[in-house]
């Protein structure tokens, strides 16, 4: 089937990802841009995997100040100094910290949150459930759904993005990984508050 180049076109506005790219996924695809966007979606996420385990020790400091009221500064890391002068990379440090003023964020990933959070959380959902009537079999299934919407309200990378709701941070950095080609991580942020 051949590809128009302005289909071609359609899909790397889409996604940031190099033409041969798009044209082997519409190739796959039949032509539907939704289909290849799953496609390289899909390998995306393979190289997301090799790229997450290389080095991050380079990077910026992206800041954002809300009507005075609230400010943020958030380090993202990259592997290289060429990387942290793209403006892409740039704009996702200034959009990361506009979501993190925006939305609140207490920890950066899952594996951030206390034992003593997680256990006490635990025992607010469970106490909830158990004074619902519910038998104990499914209170565990329970807890664990509202751990998970807990998750995503309190850990940035979790949270649905600011911008866009249908994806979460982590997607958002994702697809920034995809068009750089280097990995890209979050590694401290602060939120200051007037008032708090």
């Amino acid at each position: 089937m051949a590809i128009s180049a302005e289909t071609v076109k359609a899909l790397r506005e889409k996604t940031g990802v190099g033409i041969m790219e798009c044209k082997s996924a519409l190739q796959e695809s039949n032509g539907d841009i939704d289909a290849a966007i799953t496609i390289l979606r899909k390998r995306g996420l393979a190289s997301l995997a090799k790229k997450s385990g290389r080095e991050t020790k380079d990077g910026l400091i992206g800041s954002y100040i809300h009507n005075g009221k609230i400010g943020v500064m958030v380090e993202v890391n990259c592997e290289t100094d060429f990387v942290a002068r793209n403006p892409d990379f740039q704009t996702l440090a200034k959009d990361l910290a506009m979501h993190i003023a925006a939305s609140d964020p207490r920890f950066i990933r899952k594996e951030d949150v206390t034992e003593e959070v997680l256990a006490g959380e635990r025992e607010i959902y469970r106490e909830q459930a158990r004074a619902t009537g519910k038998p104990d079999n499914v209170l565990d299934k329970i807890v664990e759904g509202r751990m998970s919407k807990f998750y995503s309200e309190t850990c940035l990378l979790e949270q649905p993005y600011v911008k866009d709701p249908s994806i979460t941070v982590r997607d958002y950095i994702a697809t920034h990984i995809q068009k750089i080609g280097e990995n890209i991580q979050v590694r401290r942020f602060v939120r200051y508050k007037l008032g708090e």
